[in-house]
């Protein structure tokens, strides 16, 4: 019997910290709406994320992908990058 492979889960978010060693720390943002009064609220969610190549930087666009456990707090793993934040000279 063949194995079937799951596909990781992607999520988009906004590098706030990578002042770890290989890890990133991600913004996700997402709205959800009120059950009672049918407003539309953000909520935000922070993931540790390894990124193997210290490549990352503050204000990035990410895309980031679910993996094995990492460490205590660390489950995800950069995918790629899809903006680079702009560096104020």
């Amino acid at each position: 019997m063949a194995k079937v492979q799951k596909q990781a889960k992607t999520l988009t978010g906004c590098v706030v910290s990578n002042k770890m060693n290989k890890t990133i720390s991600v913004l996700i943002q997402r709205t959800v709406k009120h059950p009672l009064y049918e407003k539309y609220i953000r909520r935000s969610t922070k993931l540790l994320a390894h990124d193997e190549k210290n490549e990352c930087n503050e204000g990035d666009i990410v895309v980031i992908e679910s993996s094995r456990p990492i460490s205590k707090n660390k489950a995800w793993r950069l995918q790629k990058i899809v903006t680079r934040a702009q560096e104020i000279q």
